[in-house]
């Protein structure tokens, strides 16, 4: 069974920066393709960016040149670099895992940009 915990959320101030993490507990980590999306009120949850287990990443164009994903495969855990942060990125962040056939989710964490 797989269980992702999601941390690193907060407020920030329009301009600043957080870093998101996503521990993955269970097997398969570093054959699993991870993603974050996010969810704001009143919207679908949309995703944001993604990182396969070969290492390639791709993101939202709305987050192109801001957001990095990475994973560290030793640690089970993958990150959300967030630079530059707009108003517009106020949301919950959930981590998702694709294991196989399999999908998992966190339970995700706020990221509220405001000054």
């Amino acid at each position: 069974q797989v269980q992702l915990v999601e941390s690193g959320g907060g407020l920030v101030q329009p301009g600043g920066s957080l870093r998101l993490s996503c521990v993955f507990s269970g097997s398969f980590f570093s054959i699993s393709a991870m993603n974050w999306y996010r969810q704001a009120p009143g919207n679908q949850r949309e995703w944001v960016a993604g990182i396969g287990h070969g290492g390639t990443t791709n993101y939202a164009d709305s987050v192109k040149g801001r957001f990095t994903i990475s994973r560290d495969n030793a640690k089970n855990t993958v990150y959300l670099q967030m630079n530059n942060l707009k108003p517009e990125d106020t949301a919950v962040y959930y981590c998702r895992a694709d294991v196989s056939i399999k999908t998992y989710w966190g339970q995700g964490t706020q990221v509220t940009v405001s000054s």
